[in-house]
């Protein structure tokens, strides 16, 4: 699907023109979206559009890594939208010049739509122009990057607090999932943060003249997201250390306690193994009351040596 909006001399908008009509018409600048396109509709940026065979492979060919190339006439963006509810990478790709803006996406984003309407919706089109556009995307981008990091940050307060008494096996494994979930948002707002930069630090961006301070903000709430990231990291190792050293230490005390009973049942398995033997010559064996002797000494054995270890603390 391709739509346009086209701001003509009068600062008027023009809605629903064909991409010819809206590269071929003398207008101050338009705006052309590409989302879902088909083949037929990808050989526009080719003809009319003209864009470089690079800049539309690119397009084509998803996941990229956010950056932007620099063209004779343009500028190429490739940055980074977050689905929602799959924390999943959403390419949206610009071509950015003085008097155009076009955005291609392979699904629907809702940073498109929300700015696609602000546009629809603005009463003085003298306001807007191609780098207000890509900020607006941009800012909304990042806007949406913050509430799954939040939402990290309670999952391992309660992973860390496990206030439910959930068993350890299942807290480690929601302990990895959000690792995953933490690397994953790193893989986004790491790149997106260094595009920024780059943005902030060119000089052959149209436009930018009156913006720096915005696309400064974005970069702003990039650092602070990656910093966000980098904190929830290591408290997802340190709960993740802190669970194994446990593991570890109840492994331990459970091994102890078990050497503890074999260690008393060791003199009280020899005592029987000598006298199961049953040889003929062996004179407790005749004797009235060698039983009940044998397990007298066997009892005081095995008190004991259970009292000692209790004194040395080995049952705490």
């Amino acid at each position: 699907m391709i739509r346009t909006i086209a701001i003509n001399q009068h600062h008027k908008l023009v809605k629903d023109l064909q991409v010819a009509d809206v590269v071929s018409g003398n207008y101050l600048w338009y705006w052309i979206d590409f989302c879902e396109a088909s083949k037929e509709e990808i050989d526009l940026l080719r003809d009319p559009l003209k864009f470089h065979p690079l800049a539309i492979e690119d397009c084509i060919y998803t996941l990229q890594r956010p950056k932007l190339d620099y063209y004779e006439d343009y500028t190429f963006f490739v940055t980074q939208a977050l689905n929602q509810k799959t924390i999943s990478r959403e390419e949206v790709d610009f071509f950015l010049s003085s008097g155009f803006i076009v955005s291609f996406h392979h699904k629907p984003s809702s940073e498109i739509e929300e700015v696609w309407r602000r546009l629809n919706e603005a009463h003085d089109s003298k306001k807007w122009d191609p780098s207000h556009v890509l900020y607006y995307v941009l800012d909304k981008m990042v806007d949406n990057y913050f509430p799954p990091v939040y939402q990290i940050e309670d999952n391992l307060n309660e992973i860390d607090e496990n206030s439910k008494r959930r068993t350890m096996e299942a807290l480690l494994a929601d302990l990895f999932d959000t690792r995953h979930d933490l690397l994953s948002l790193r893989h986004t707002i790491t790149p997106m943060r260094d595009l920024v930069y780059r943005i902030l630090n060119s000089q052959r961006l149209p436009g930018m003249k009156g913006k720096i301070e915005y696309f400064s903000d974005i970069h702003d709430h990039l650092l602070k997201l990656s910093e966000m990231i980098e904190a929830n990291r290591e408290l997802a190792s340190d709960i993740r250390d802190s669970y194994i050293s446990l593991n570890s230490h109840q492994t331990n005390h459970v091994m102890k306690v078990l050497t503890v009973f074999t260690t008393i049942f060791m003199p009280l398995t020899f005592i029987v193994g000598v006298y199961g033997m049953n040889f003929h010559y062996m004179p407790e064996l005749s004797w009235k009351y060698g039983y009940f002797a044998i397990l007298l000494v066997m009892f005081l054995i095995g008190g004991g040596m259970a009292l000692w270890f209790k004194k040395k603390g080995w049952f705490k």
